[in-house]
């Protein structure tokens, strides 16, 4: 395989053309950034970290029936995955409220929702990425209402496995942010990565000081210190899991 052209260059990876167009070569970066990239720094191994724990996962979801854009790693930070047209929206999955959900609604942080929380959002970052309607979603024909329906299902049936899988991790789940795209037959496929980029993860052996828990990109948005060593941890935790399963 030889690597082309730089097609895409996000916060957190960069994408190549390979020799087969219906390849691309993932380049996940150690950069971090948050609040829309207002806050940027460095995390010491996240590109190697967050590509393994995302090919594990991967791995794990095409396993029960799940189909995502993932191919193989041939490196420690680089994935193969099959080029698709990704639709410009984040799927966000909330299981306990957190973060943007607790500010906009005063819901206090962990509460526990009564069921899954399906939320999108527009994938625009001069627009902040807005939490859309349905209406606002297919006024901008961001996607179809088929396409919304079929998105929704896969991403309840996405967030189960993962509860399940990181509850064997000793991991709380507390909400996820997906990606989808469509390949060249229109076949709708979960892309981007899953990693504690993309994760709220609580430690569930951590006791007293609530910031203990957090393994999860917060970690660097907050200022609260060993943000490599808790990437780390949910990796080791995640490969047990599988070599266990």
């Amino acid at each position: 395989m030889s690597v082309q052209t730089k097609v895409y260059e996000g916060k957190a990876k960069i994408l190549y053309t390979t020799d087969d167009p219906e390849i691309l070569l993932a380049d996940f970066k150690d950069d971090a950034t948050a609040f829309n990239a207002q806050k940027r720094g460095s995390i010491q191994g996240k590109g190697n970290m967050n590509n393994s724990i995302s090919s594990k996962l991967f791995q794990q979801l095409e396993a029960h029936g799940i189909k995502t854009h993932y191919i193989d790693s041939p490196a420690p930070n680089q994935m193969r995955v099959k080029a698709l047209k990704i639709l410009p929206l984040e799927v966000v999955v909330r299981n306990i409220a957190a973060g943007s959900l607790c500010k906009q609604t005063g819901l206090a942080l962990g509460t526990v929702l009564k069921q899954p929380l399906v939320e999108f959002y527009y994938k625009n970052d001069e627009l902040g990425d807005p939490l859309l309607t349905g209406d606002r979603l297919f006024l901008l024909e961001l996607a179809t209402p088929e396409q919304v329906d079929t998105i929704t299902h896969l991403a309840l049936q996405i967030n189960k496995f993962l509860c399940d899988f990181f509850r064997r991790c000793d991991i709380t789940l507390v909400d996820f942010k997906l990606e989808f795209g469509l390949d060249s037959q229109q076949q709708l496929l979960l892309a981007d990565e899953i990693s504690p980029d993309t994760c709220r993860l609580w430690d569930n052996s951590a006791v007293g000081d609530p910031n203990l828990r957090v393994l999860d990109k917060d970690r660097f948005r907050q200022d609260l210190g060993n943000v490599e060593n808790a990437y780390q941890e949910v990796l080791q935790r995640v490969l047990k899991a599988v070599e266990s399963n």
